[in-house]
């Protein structure tokens, strides 16, 4: 299987971003990685490798060096996606229909999950004998859908419209009476009677699987690419990675940037700190040399960037174009919405080069200033250098995206690279890169 195969298994495997951090954490077993709890005490070994998880939609992945801890090699991506979430399991109306309840979840392409086949998935908190447990569920069928009104009933629908949220965007799951309701069915898939479901963390999905486009199959196309093909290749360039004697190794999958990162599980939360220092003290170090490690550390910033769109090229920035297949995006920007300095832009390149992996520079258009992702948001919590990279794709927020099919490759042979790359920050700026 090539990284395209595995990052589409993946993608099918991740309806949610519970689903998400649970199909990293099963990755990350079977490469050898022993779970920790963050409410236990941690024994950790020199040359150990670790995960752990948060809210069960974050996860932080970690391999400690053999000897001295000199810095970390750290990346990040993000386990959400635009989406709705479900708040009833009923809405009022007309009663001849059975309809859900939602509200928007992010940022999203409105238009793309109309008429399309859609389903839930997340997690529900049910009663059990033992006390409270959370479950992962899946309604793997097609279960839904949100109708557009018919063009005969709004002539000018193709001149734009302004979608309502509460009005437009609401899932039809029926007709009344037709059949078990939106909560028997979650309490069935969790193994629990309907009594015993307390509460749910449930996102609407699209159905479609990930598939190839083009005449050579060098596109492919699925749900959830920004940002979830990036947290694959991530972790698969860390599993790839063999250990690097300096530097400890990092992987973070992050919950909650798609609504800016705030929260517990979120990238501005204390999560990454808390797992840096609890590592380093497990090492035995003190805080000069913690300090020291993470100013001698780099962070990639894992999130993908505007490809070229065929039918609107003025879009575009003029001199900073990326397309699908073209490698790595380096993602630059003056208002600093993205972390990436000329410093660390040229250390990441020049891994690249070693390994062999195409790079391309992305920027907005001065006229059309981009959005913050991960790397921006987690500098609050850890100040460390960083570089804002991804893949190109098309649709980014769209209920189904495009992107290239051999960009999932690139980006983990350079995180591969990087992770065990032996670098060293000067006092005058430069890098030493062994």
């Amino acid at each position: 299987m090539q990284t395209l195969d595995r990052l589409m298994t993946y993608l099918e495997h991740s309806p949610s971003p519970f689903h998400a951090a649970a199909s990293a954490a099963a990755l990350l077993e079977e490469g050898g990685f022993v779970r920790l709890e963050e409410g236990d005490a941690w024994a950790l070994k020199p040359g150990g490798q670790y995960y752990v998880t948060r809210n069960q939609s974050s996860l932080i992945a970690f391999r400690l060096p053999a000897g001295p801890l000199t810095g970390w090699r750290m990346t990040a991506a993000h386990s959400d996606s635009p989406t709705f979430r479900v708040k009833n399991d009923g809405m009022g109306g007309d009663k001849r229909y059975a309809r859900l309840e939602v509200e928007g979840y992010g940022g999203m392409n409105c238009a793309s999950w109309l008429d399309r086949p859609l389903t839930v998935a997340g997690r529900v908190v049910v009663r059990t004998p033992e006390g409270v447990e959370s479950r992962l569920v899946y309604l793997d069928r097609d279960l839904l859908t949100i109708p557009s009104l018919a063009i005969h009933q709004q002539r000018d629908v193709n001149k734009g419209h302004e979608y309502n949220l509460q009005r437009d965007m609401q899932p039809l799951f029926g007709l009344n009476g037709a059949g078990e309701d939106l909560g028997e069915q979650l309490a069935r898939a969790a193994g629990v009677e309907y009594g015993d479901l307390l509460s749910t963390d449930i996102v609407l999905c699209p159905r479609q699987r990930p598939v190839r486009l083009g005449a050579a199959g060098e596109l492919f196309q699925a749900p959830r690419i920004d940002d979830l093909a990036c947290a694959y290749a991530t972790l698969e360039g860390l599993l790839r990675a063999g250990p690097n004697p300096a530097a400890g190794q990092v992987y973070c999958l992050f919950d909650n940037e798609e609504v800016g990162s705030g929260t517990r599980q979120g990238a501005m939360s204390s999560f990454l700190p808390d797992v840096l220092t609890r590592a380093a003290l497990a090492l035995g170090l003190g805080e000069e040399e913690r300090r020291r490690a993470l100013a001698n550390s780099l962070l990639l910033s894992a999130d993908n960037g505007h490809a070229v769109h065929p039918n609107f090229p003025e879009k575009a920035d003029p001199e900073n174009r990326v397309y699908p297949n073209g490698g790595v995006v380096v993602k630059l920007n003056a208002s600093q919405k993205y972390t990436t300095t000329g410093l660390t832009a040229g250390l990441f390149r020049a891994v690249c080069q070693r390994a062999g992996v195409p790079v391309q520079v992305f920027a907005n258009r001065a006229d059309e200033p981009g959005g913050s992702t991960l790397g921006n948001l987690l500098s609050h919590a850890v100040s460390i250098p960083m570089v804002d990279i991804g893949m190109a794709q098309l649709a980014m927020h769209a209920a189904v995206e495009t992107a290239g099919s051999q960009d999932p490759e690139h980006l983990s042979r350079a995180c591969t690279a990087f992770f065990e790359a032996n670098f060293t920050q000067c006092a005058d700026g430069r890098y030493v890169l062994g």
